[in-house]
């Protein structure tokens, strides 16, 4: 591992205002377990079903993690390479996703309430689809954060853009089918349910060539033209 990728590995959770930014993101996750393990009807306390809403939940804070490492690329001075930053995204997603899956684990084990018949079924798959989720989600921040030199608007378009494709292919019956081909939010549904087959894995992968190294290849490009496709 070269100096680059270590210093872009230390950014990703090196300053205090980030770390701070992680434990409310895991704290969230937790406060939404614990909620929905009390709300819940018996037959909905399973992994899958508790790692579906608290993983979704937490991957919508990840990609500020990538945006913020982008910011510290563009404040560089010279020409700093982009990739380690990109690769580096996936130190806080990592965590992000494991903690999730230990939570999720521990509060549906801890549960005192009735639960499902089977409340474990696809645990592995779900466990890693949770990694999965938040690795995805990291490299679109670092792909907007590229695209997009605010900030702020980086970060709202990791929500409307993903989610407005999401509900323009599902308001046309005959492009529904398109939705875990072409959307995050379709691959994320598939993963953490755990009920994957070959094709479900082949639209994930589709979802991160697309959103993953698709869109962080458009920004690195427009980064070293010296571009910026949002006009500001």
């Amino acid at each position: 591992m070269d100096e680059t990728t270590r210093d872009a590995l230390r950014r990703s959770l090196g300053t205090r205002a980030r770390r701070w930014l992680l434990v409310g993101t895991l704290l969230a996750g937790v406060l939404c377990a614990v909620a929905l393990v009390a709300a819940a009807a018996p037959a909905d306390r399973t992994f899958a079903a508790l790692s579906e809403t608290v993983q979704s939940l937490m991957s919508v804070v990840t990609p500020l993690f990538g945006i913020l490492l982008v910011r510290d690329l563009r404040r560089a001075p010279g020409s700093a390479p982009v990739l380690p930053s990109v690769l580096a995204v996936g130190l806080p997603a990592v965590v992000i996703g494991v903690v999730g899956v230990l939570v999720c684990a521990a509060t549906l084990a801890l549960s005192p309430a009735e639960v499902a018949d089977e409340p474990w079924r696809h645990a592995g798959t779900v466990a890693v689809g949770s990694v999965l989720v938040q690795v995805v989600a990291g490299l679109v921040g670092t792909g907007l954060g590229l695209l997009l030199r605010s900030t702020v608007v980086a970060f709202l378009a990791t929500i409307v853009l993903p989610l407005g494709l999401f509900g323009l292919l599902d308001a046309v019956d005959a492009l529904r089918p398109a939705q875990p081909w072409l959307t995050p939010l379709g691959s994320v549904r598939n993963l953490l349910s755990g009920d994957m087959t070959v094709l479900r894995w082949a639209q994930w992968l589709c979802v991160l060539l697309l959103w993953g190294v698709g869109l962080n290849a458009v920004g690195a490009a427009v980064l070293k033209r010296g571009g910026d496709p949002s006009g500001r």
